[in-house]
């Protein structure tokens, strides 16, 4: 969106457009280069604009809220479903706790983009398709390696989907799918602010039923709590896109203040493991905690990146990163001879393979940014290259995910 801003600087009309499309993209892409086109005196109006401190929350306008509030009402029926049609729980969740609420957020997006419908058939048929497989999964049993991991695998697949239609109309915008990950940081921390506050009620609400005698932990979990728990995420997007302010630079923040403690924490953990003995290469507890951690770091880069601008990041912070990629890349080095070591001495299991082709995947991508870090960092390259070497690997992801959610049972037969 940066190259729609500098293109539209003159034109009143088109600047108010892109600002509509996205507001929050569209805020924190204009902050970034502001310092550039400030000369401008419709730059300088929308300075004033988009950093005005607001008194008050912004609501939307009203017909988006209905919308937003009968999304969250049919995530919360849908949360209900065991309880209303008597399904069993067993059953239900494991499966379709993607489609929970996942399908209500696309649907979200796609009315705010105003998809084509050709892509609103695509993400349609796709949804259906997953509900429709995982539904008539033939497992024998729910607890066999390779319905976990298609169970774990295809939330994973519609939250892709969920990005096809956060990037609207064109697929290969990778500013966009930067954004996708931006949002994803901002939803974590709206979702768990609404969720702490949602916490706080419940403590509060249990205490005040109990101080006068009545019980009603069993009646507000399957009603209250149930019903409120999908619908966070469904509010928390609403609120992100109607009040960027809110969160727009809590994510970035968090990643820019955790960067450096982590990549301290990562080295004495290596260290610890190295003299105190631990064995990942045995110990399948452990390598699974070495995974986490790779995820989770690798997650505080991405975040790091996508909400970063030239203007915002320090070269400090640019080599902070790259050093903590390259620490990264020790563990995933470390967690992928380990798993590799598994399968040479017990051979080859669906789990064993699913982490080894997501860790090769991971691997490889943090070596491609780490080569990016390194260049932007000394000067060679900009955070804009970095940010497509980031987008242009996620259809990587998407093609692996395709494999273990419906490759592998047939690899593996249903079981």
């Amino acid at each position: 969106m940066k190259e729609n801003i500098l293109s539209a600087i003159k034109d009143p009309g088109q600047m108010e457009r892109y600002y509509r499309s996205n507001k929050s993209q569209f805020r924190r892409d204009f902050n970034s280069i502001y310092a550039g086109i400030r000369e401008y005196p419709l730059a300088q109006f929308w300075y004033e604009r988009l950093n005005f401190e607001k008194e008050e929350v912004s609501r939307g306008n009203r017909k988006e809220l209905l919308y937003v509030l009968v999304l969250a009402l049919a995530a919360g029926f849908l949360a209900k479903i065991p309880h209303i049609f008597g399904i069993s729980e067993e059953f239900f969740y494991p499966r379709n706790i993607g489609f929970i609420f996942l399908p209500l957020l696309t649907a979200y997006f796609a009315w705010k983009n105003k998809l084509q419908t050709k892509r609103l058939i695509f993400i349609a048929a796709a949804f259906i398709a997953c509900l429709l497989y995982i539904n008539f999964y033939p497992a024998s049993s729910p607890e066999s390696d390779v319905f976990i991991l298609v169970c774990i695998h295809l939330p994973l697949l519609l939250w892709v989907l969920l990005g096809t239609a956060f990037v609207g109309n064109d697929p290969s915008d990778h500013q966009q799918r930067l954004s996708y990950l931006s949002y994803n940081g901002d939803l974590l921390v709206m979702t768990g602010l609404i969720m702490i506050a949602g916490g706080i009620m419940t403590g509060v609400t249990l205490g005040l039923f109990s101080a006068i005698g009545l019980n009603i932990e069993d009646f507000y979990f399957r009603n209250v709590v149930i019903f409120g728990l999908p619908a966070a995420p469904v509010l928390g997007t609403y609120l992100i896109r109607t009040n960027p302010q809110l969160v727009g630079t809590v994510s970035p923040v968090i990643a820019r203040i955790f960067s450096p403690l982590v990549l301290l924490m990562l080295v004495i953990y290596l260290g610890a493991m190295f003299f105190g003995g631990g064995d990942p290469y045995n110990d399948r507890d452990f390598l699974l905690v070495f995974n986490l951690l790779l995820i989770g770091v690798m997650a505080i880069i991405f975040f790091s990146i996508a909400g970063g601008s030239e203007t915002t990041k320090t070269k400090i912070e640019k080599w902070m990163l790259f050093l903590l990629s390259i620490v990264t890349i020790l563990v995933n080095g470390i967690a992928l001879s380990a798993i590799m070591f598994r399968i040479a001495e017990w051979g080859i299991t669906p789990n064993r393979l699913a982490v080894m082709g997501a860790n090769i995947l991971i691997l490889t991508h943090l070596l491609l940014v780490a080569n990016n870090l390194y260049k932007t960092a000394s000067g060679k390259g900009t955070l804009t290259n970095l940010g497509r070497s980031i987008a242009r690997y996620i259809p990587v992801y998407v093609v692996w995910l395709l494999i273990v959610v419906f490759l592998f049972p047939l690899l593996f037969s249903i079981t």
